[in-house]
């Protein structure tokens, strides 16, 4: 009898190992390099995802899926009045780096994902900067990768923020990250597929006349304020709690 009980527990232990390596192979090894990452984005990657990895999504979660924008919201939960939702939102990300850790989103099968990434790509001080076109195929591909791996899962898809950085980094530049927004978006809507990914148009939300983000709703023309998170979670929070 005590032989039994004693192999019975070594299977138990044996499991829990076997399970937790399991779960390790959901994440982005650690050595990992992701071109478009400017040197504190990749410092940044690695924290989160040893922190993801110590708490790791449950079955039937509503994930926040994104980069700092995202990340800054911190408990979207108690911001949306719905529980069980998780923020993997990591500061500095890009495109490549959600499609590079999005084996832990896809496993979980998440009840629903809300996606925003994107403005990084395009704005960050990573020595190239991928075209608009590339940004916004990777962002369609986020989604059917979701979509394919988990069909059950309900993807919305949030067009990318407008931003407004004209002191820091003069007309041009502000205007051609308009140019380059405005693109990624077009892409994202004009590939939507209801029965993939659904578009929620955060950019026109947070726009003033001239196509920048608002004053008011921002501290430094790229991330949100609490006005900001406050206008995001009121127009979001319909559709979550419409969701099954």
């Amino acid at each position: 009898m005590k032989k039994l009980l004693l192999t019975l527990f070594l299977l138990s232990i044996f499991s829990c190992v076997q399970n937790k390596s399991n779960l390790d192979d959901l994440y982005p090894k650690e050595d990992l390099i992701i071109e478009y990452h400017d040197d504190w984005g990749i410092g940044n990657y690695r924290k989160l995802i040893k922190e993801f990895k110590k708490s790791p999504l449950e079955f039937g979660d509503i994930v926040f899926l994104g980069n700092s924008i995202t990340h800054g919201g911190k408990d979207w939960s108690k911001r949306l009045s719905y529980k069980n939702i998780k923020n993997r939102g990591i500061g500095g990300d890009v495109t490549d780096g959600v499609l590079a850790r999005i084996n832990e989103i896809t496993y979980f099968k998440p009840k629903a994902v809300f996606l925003l990434i994107g403005i990084n790509d395009l704005y960050n001080n990573s020595p190239s900067i991928p075209t608009p076109e590339y940004v916004g195929n990777n962002i369609v591909k986020i989604a059917n990768v979701i979509k394919s791996r988990s069909p059950k899962t309900q993807v919305f898809v949030q067009t990318t923020l407008p931003i407004n950085r004209l002191k820091k980094i003069g007309l041009v530049k502000n205007e051609k990250h308009k140019k380059n927004i405005k693109k990624v978006n077009s892409i994202i809507k004009l590939n939507e597929d209801k029965n993939i990914y659904k578009v929620i148009d955060l950019y026109s939300v947070f726009s003033d006349d001239k196509g920048f983000i608002k004053k008011d709703l921002s501290y430094d023309g790229v991330h949100l304020n609490e006005k900001g998170y406050q206008v995001w979670a009121d127009f979001i929070k319909p559709i979550v709690h419409s969701i099954d």
